[in-house]
C-alpha cells in the first residue's frame, strides 16, 4: 500500500506528462526538418499494395498548425488544470470541488420541498407521507448498506425497528446519532473478569439475564464476578444508553448469541462505529431521516391538515 502513497508516482505522472509533450514537439521538429529525396515523379519509392505510392509532398499548413496547438493546448491545460503529480494547477480546479458544488446547487434545488418538513417534529415527520417518501430514499441511500433495506440490521448492525436503542430511542438521541455518529467500545474485560472459567461462569451468568439456555451452576458462579461488567451494564445488566452499553436482559444479540459468543467479547472487546452524516446531509435532510427512522419502531402522530 505504500507504493500508491509514496511520491513516486506523483513523480512519475508529472514527469510522464512533460516528457509527451516535448516528444511531440521533437518529433515534429524532425519531421520539418528531414528532407527525403524526390525522384522524377516526386514520390518517395515507398509502394503499398503494388500500385499505393507515397508522394513526396510536405504536411499540409494547416495539420502543422494544428500539431502546434495541440501541444500548446497540453502545456496550458497541465498549467490550469490538475496533471503533473501534485501541483494542484493555477485555477485551483478539483474533482472534489466540483463535486461539493453540484451537491451544492442540488440541495437548493431541494430546499423548498425539505421547507414544509423542518417546522415540524420528527414525530410529525414521520405521520407525512410525503416525507416519509422521501427519508425511505434516503435511507437506501445513506444507511441500508449497513441496517439493511428492512432497517433490520444484521449482526454487528442495529435492528432500527424493534425498540432495542443503544443510545435511547427518542427523536433527539436518534438524531444525534445520525448526525454526529456514534463510536461504541467495550474493553477487553478478562483480567477484571478473572480467569478463563470465571469468564465462562460471566458468559452464562449473562445468558441467565434474558432467560437464555445457561448452565445455571455457572451462572451463580458468574453472579459475583459481573461486577466487573455492571459499571456499565448496570448491576441487573440492563444496560446504559448514557454509555451506548447494551441491555444484557432482552434476548437481543447484536454480536451474536451463546456462550462461545459472549466469551470472545469479553476477552477480546468490541469497537463498533457508525459514521457522522452532518458531513453529507444537509440538516433538513437529517431532520427528516429521523423522523423515518423514529418511525420504523414508533407510532407516528398525525400531521395537522393544511
Amino acid at each position: 500500500m505504500s507504493d500508491f502513497t509514496s511520491n513516486f508516482w506523483s513523480v512519475y505522472v508529472a514527469g510522464l506528462s512533460v516528457v509527451s509533450i516535448l516528444a511531440c514537439l521533437i518529433l515534429l521538429w524532425v519531421t520539418a526538418r528531414k528532407k527525403v529525396p524526390a525522384r522524377s515523379d516526386n514520390t518517395t519509392g515507398h509502394v503499398w499494395d503494388e500500385d499505393l505510392r507515397e508522394m513526396n509532398n510536405p504536411l499540409p499548413r494547416w495539420w502543422v498548425g494544428l500539431f502546434i496547438l495541440t501541444v500548446l493546448f497540453a502545456a496550458g491545460y497541465l498549467y490550469a488544470y490538475p496533471g503533473l503529480g501534485t501541483f494542484a494547477g493555477k485555477l485551483g480546479w478539483t474533482t472534489h470541488g466540483e463535486y461539493q458544488d453540484e451537491v451544492r446547487r442540488a440541495n437548493e434545488a431541494l430546499e423548498p420541498i425539505y421547507a414544509r418538513f423542518t417546522a415540524m417534529p420528527p414525530e410529525q415527520v414521520a405521520g407525512d407521507a410525503q416525507a416519509m417518501a422521501i427519508g425511505e430514499r434516503l435511507f437506501m441511500n445513506n444507511c441500508a448498506q449497513c441496517h439493511g433495506s428492512d432497517a433490520r440490521g444484521s449482526k454487528g448492525f442495529p435492528n432500527l425497528a424493534d425498540g432495542d436503542w443503544l443510545h435511547g430511542g427518542t427523536a433527539e438521541a436518534i438524531k444525534a446519532s445520525i448526525t454526529a455518529g456514534r463510536t461504541g467500545v467495550m474493553p477487553p474485560m478478562a483480567a477484571a473478569v478473572g480467569s478463563p472459567e470465571d469468564v465462562r461462569n460471566v458468559a452464562h451468568y449473562v445468558l441467565s439475564l434474558s432467560g437464555s439456555p445457561h448452565d445455571s451452576l455457572r451462572a451463580n458462579l458468574g453472579k459475583p464476578k459481573f461486577a466487573a461488567c455492571a459499571a456499565c451494564h448496570g448491576a441487573n445488566g440492563r444496560g446504559n444508553p448514557a454509555l451506548g452499553a447494551p441491555n444484557l436482559a432482552d434476548n437481543i444479540w447484536l454480536h451474536g448469541w451463546g456462550e462461545a459468543a459472549i466469551v470472545s467479547i469479553i476477552n477480546n472487546g468490541k469497537t463498533n462505529q457508525m459514521p457522522a452524516q452532518a458531513g453529507k446531509l444537509t440538516e433538513a435532510q437529517i431532520h427528516v431521516l429521523t423522523g423515518y427512522v423514529w418511525g420504523l419502531s414508533n407510532k407516528a402522530q398525525p400531521v395537522a391538515a393544511n
